[in-house]
């Protein structure tokens, strides 16, 4: 992926989501269908097994938002539906933070979660952002035995950036009570981003698998 089209994706997320927060219920169509053209073209860019990777994250980026949003109740958006730019807008993030995490210092394992857990506590403590600790907990766990540390460091931070942006915008909030469980959140809660770094764990350890049984077919003689 280019730089250019690295910010495209930047201010795809910036402008589509202020456009949808401010504009008549057409222009989320709108967006809806800039955004998957954008998917469209990044796939079409990309070799097979990178494509492989995108389809897999949109495919569990769905399954997850129906099971997050409409299911479990977590967050509503702000027209009560399930916005079509979100599925294929989890994917662009996803392919900037890893075109992201190839460039930025190792140091981001240790300093990210480092910083991450004093927020995390401090929500926890003073707005009662008690999701959070099991959620940071988890993006420990991804940090210390997943493939790919720098890459959940990274998502970790634009997952945050892009919540504070959405729900400062209006575009979705959170409930502050957690549908059957003795948990509270703030809008958002301060470890959203664990929950993109199971996507990325779950999408990227499905392409490594449907690439391994790829590579063990015998070649047609």
């Amino acid at each position: 992926m280019t730089t250019r089209f690295a910010l495209t994706i930047v201010l795809t997320i910036i402008a589509g989501l202020w456009l949808d927060s401010i504009g008549p219920d057409w222009v989320q169509v709108v967006v809806s269908g800039w955004t998957w053209a954008l998917l469209a073209t990044l796939c079409w860019q990309v070799d097979p097994a990178r494509r492989t990777l995108w389809l897999i994250c949109l495919a569990w980026a769905t399954f997850g938002e129906i099971v997050l949003s409409l299911v479990w109740g977590l967050y509503d958006y702000r027209l009560g539906n399930l916005p079509l730019f979100v599925p294929p807008g989890h994917v662009l993030l996803f392919a900037l933070g890893m075109w992201l995490s190839e460039r930025l210092p190792d140091a981001l394992v240790s300093v990210v979660p480092a910083l991450a857990g004093g927020l995390v506590l401090a929500f926890a403590l003073l707005q009662g952002d008690t999701l959070s600790l099991p959620l940071f907990a988890f993006f420990l766990l991804c940090i210390r035995f997943g493939p790919s540390p720098k890459l959940y460091s990274t998502m970790f931070v634009l997952a945050l950036l892009m919540e504070l942006y959405g729900t400062a915008l209006g575009n979705w909030t959170w409930h502050i009570l957690i549908p059957g469980l003795p948990l509270s959140a703030a809008s958002p809660p301060m470890a959203a981003g664990a929950f993109y770094c199971m996507l990325d764990w779950l999408a990227g350890s499905c392409a490594r698998r449907r690439l391994a049984e790829a590579e063990s077919v015998p070649a047609p003689r």
